[in-house]
This record gives structure tokens, C-alpha cells and sequence, in this order.
């Protein structure tokens, strides 16, 4: 694969793992670190460490490893197919399923339904176990997610990412009112210090930037419409915590007490919006509500009556 060359204007004073997570496309922080490490990348033709400080007068060269093969077994697991075509494939993903495999979850994941709908067309940009994955969703958030049959796809929907014009939109409910009827809650995210399974709003963590917008008002809920600016881990979710109006049915970052009718959090990915990665042609879609969200809006509503 041909080097990426980059330079490093707009990065005086940045180190360097976090400028190519700003500048590489389709290269997380945690990508970048590992690309550092294993050689990948020269400064000014010079191997450097991922902790350097650039100066802003570099060129920075990436060489990209060639696609893993895809190791993730096909299943035979129901898609909710909401938009498909020989370039993407997004789904309406239940609560209750992981994304791809991990430790714990070797399968039974929506990469093995991936891989079993898709046959091979699916991109290898993520790896060995994330084949087609441009982003995710939490396990017990439900809703729409864009998975890559490319890699020309994946780095042009991973590039939408990064400049924040692939769109998404999520509604949920939450514990508590609000006095306005908007706002925004900026506010950065990191690992929690205390609980590193957790993310916790952390001063010099990662920029994070949700807007929030009241749906409706009930006795004791709100339910809300967020729309992602970033995407950083659990972020809607530890941002509505941290503003004291956790998701209900959050087990994690709201009340330990389980809500009887949801399997997760009341958190659907009711939107998305998207350049086609062919065609630059303009992709919006959306949703509905699943059962077990307008099962507690009926009980929310009742007590209205």
C-alpha cells in the first residue's frame, strides 16, 4: 500500500499520536499508537515515538498495513436491512447485540450476521474481527449502524467520521426535566481515573460535544433527541449523567435498579445522514422506535392521564 504523506502545520505542539488520529484517515488514536510502535510511521524519514512533540514544520509518513484477512465465522443471525447497496449496508441493530466479537463474545455478533449476509464484500479496513465496521453502537443501545463493503467506502464514511458530516441522531429517555428546551453539554471524555470499564467526563480527555433538544415532558422523564457532534465511547450517555439526567434503564452511568420491560438503556439511533462514498449523493435515513421504548412512553403518557 502506497505511504500517506502528511504535514504538520496545523500540528505545532501536538504530539504525535494525536495528530495523526486528527489527520490520517481512518486512524484512531489507539491505531495511531500502534502503527508508531510497530515501525510505520517516520518523521522527517526518522522512526519517532508516539509521545513526540511535533513543530509543525514535518512531513510525516504512514504506511498503512495491508487489510487482515477476515477471521470472524458467518451465522445465519436475522438483519433488519434499512438501506443496502453494492457500497454499504446499514441495519437497524436490536438491543441486546454486540457489534463485533470480542473477549467474551466470540460470536453471535452482528459482524457474524455481516459476514453471513454479505458473503466477502465487505471491507477489511477494521480487521480481523471488525470486517465492514465504520463505527458502533453500544450493545444495549438499539438502532441504525453503517457498516463498509469496501475499503474505498469504509475510508470515505471513516473521513465523514472525522469531520463530523456523517450525521447521527439519537432519542432516548431520561430521569429528570429540563428548565430549556435545548442546549449542548461540551464536555471532554476519557477513561474514569477510579474505573477504567467506565468513561467519565475528565478534564485534558478527548473534545466531546452533544446537542440535546426536549421531545416531550413527563412526570418524573424527559424524552430527548441528541444529536452527535464526536463520537467518542458511551457518549451520550455519560453526557447525560454527567448534566444528572442519566438514560433510563442505564445500568452503568444511571440507576443500579433494573427497569423490568427494557433489555438496556432507552437509547435508539433513530437517524443517520451520510455522503454516499460512490456517488457524494446525499443518504438520510431513519427508524422507528423499537417495541420496548414505546412500551415506556405508553407508561409514561398514563401518568399524564
Amino acid at each position: 500500500m502506497e505511504p500517506m504523506l502528511l504535514t504538520t502545520e496545523n500540528g505545532k505542539n501536538k504530539r504525535l499520536d494525536a495528530f495523526l488520529a486528527e489527520n490520517a484517515e481512518g486512524v484512531s488514536r489507539a491505531a495511531a499508537a500502534k502503527l508508531i510502535e510497530s515501525g510505520n510511521v517516520l518523521v522527517d524519514g526518522r522512526p519517532a515515538a508516539k509521545s513526540c512533540k511535533l513543530t509543525g514544520a514535518e512531513t510525516v509518513e504512514v504506511t498503512l498495513p495491508e487489510p487482515e484477512p477476515i477471521d470472524a465465522v458467518p451465522q445465519d443471525i436475522p438483519l433488519d436491512v434499512v438501506y443496502e447497496d453494492e457500497d454499504v449496508i446499514v441495519v437497524n441493530k436490536p438491543s441486546g447485540i454486540v457489534v463485533h466479537p470480542a473477549p467474551g463474545h466470540p460470536d453471535g455478533t452482528l459482524v457474524n450476521a455481516l459476514l453471513y449476509h454479505c458473503g466477502e464484500s465487505l471491507s477489511g479496513v477494521g480487521g480481523a474481527l471488525r470486517p465492514g465496521i465504520v463505527h458502533r453502537i453500544d450493545r444495549d443501545t438499539s438502532g441504525l449502524i453503517i457498516a463498509a463493503k469496501n475499503d474505498a467506502a469504509h475510508r470515505s464514511l471513516a473521513a465523514q467520521l472525522k469531520d463530523h458530516t456523517l450525521a447521527r441522531v439519537y432519542e432516548c429517555i431520561v430521569v429528570g426535566g429540563f428548565r430549556d428546551d435545548s442546549g449542548t453539554v461540551d464536555a471532554p471524555i476519557a477513561r474514569d481515573p477510579k474505573d477504567r470499564k467506565r468513561m467519565a467526563v475528565v478534564s485534558g480527555g478527548r473534545v466531546a460535544v452533544t446537542h440535546w433538544e426536549v421531545l416531550a415532558r413527563y412526570p418524573g422523564h424527559t424524552h430527548v433527541r441528541c444529536r452527535l457532534e464526536t463520537g467518542r465511547t458511551h457518549q451520550i450517555r455519560v453526557h447525560m449523567a454527567y448534566i444528572g439526567r442519566p438514560i433510563l434503564g442505564d445500568a452503568v452511568y444511571g440507576a443500579k435498579k433494573p427497569v423490568p420491560w427494557l433489555t438496556g438503556q432507552c437509547l435508539h439511533a433513530v437517524g443517520l445522514r451520510f455522503a454516499h462514498p460512490r456517488t457524494g449523493e446525499a443518504v438520510e435515513l431513519s427508524c422507528p422506535l423499537p417495541e420496548e421504548f414505546e412500551e415506556t412512553l405508553r407508561r409514561l403518557r398514563l401518568r399524564t392521564e
